[in-house]
């Protein structure tokens, strides 16, 4: 990498790294971009010229936070050997994560945000694509292994999504243990609907 592409991605994680500090500090709505400048102590113009605006640097934090959720779940996903475990092991992870990851109350604010700009709504969707296809080949992965009735795996990807998401919402405001274990709750209820008959 040339020095002045080096200089570039140091000032591009400075600003990320100051900004998501105050996003977890502050929220998405009271953090401005002034407040960005001054604590990253660069220009305004170093901001719009990395991310466009607020919203683009915040999704670009919400990227970033999925990354490091996929790495980590790539490095536990062996210990589970079924698909039925995998689904129960990753339930967990993600009530974990979001139970404390810094981010969690500012991204509720990102997204109940409702006017949001048209290319800022295209990176949402993709990122929950991301989400529905992580569960659908996980999902597959049990018809395959014979764990799971022989269905429409899309729509059932969207199920765990959609419940998932739900589980995220109403954990907010429930003890570490009681969230734990809503989300197995959860995860027995739809396993039960999908699970093979044992004969």
């Amino acid at each position: 990498m040339n020095k002045k592409k080096q200089q570039t991605e140091q000032t591009k994680k400075k600003i990320a790294d100051a900004a998501r500090i105050l996003f977890a500090q502050k929220g998405y709505k009271a953090t401005a971009i002034e407040d960005i400048v001054k604590a990253a102590g660069c220009s305004a113009g170093n901001i719009y010229y990395h991310f466009k605006n607020k919203e683009g640097l915040f999704l670009y934090l919400l990227e970033d936070w999925n990354r490091e959720w996929d790495r980590t779940w790539l490095a536990k996903e062996n210990l589970y050997p079924s698909t039925t475990e995998k689904i129960y092991g990753m339930a967990e992870f993600l009530a974990l994560d979001q139970l404390s990851h810094p981010l969690t109350k500012a991204a509720d604010e990102f997204f109940n945000n409702a006017e949001k700009a048209p290319d800022v709504e295209e990176r949402i969707n993709e990122m929950v694509k991301g989400y529905i296809d992580f569960n659908r080949q996980l999902l597959q992965k049990g018809i395959d292994n014979n764990e799971f009735e022989i269905t429409n795996v899309s729509i059932l990807a969207i199920i765990l999504d959609s419940l998932l998401l739900g589980l995220s919402q109403h954990s907010r405001r429930m003890e570490r243990e009681e969230a734990l274990a809503a989300y197995r709750l959860a995860m027995d209820v739809f396993l039960r609907g999908i699970a093979k008959p044992i004969h």
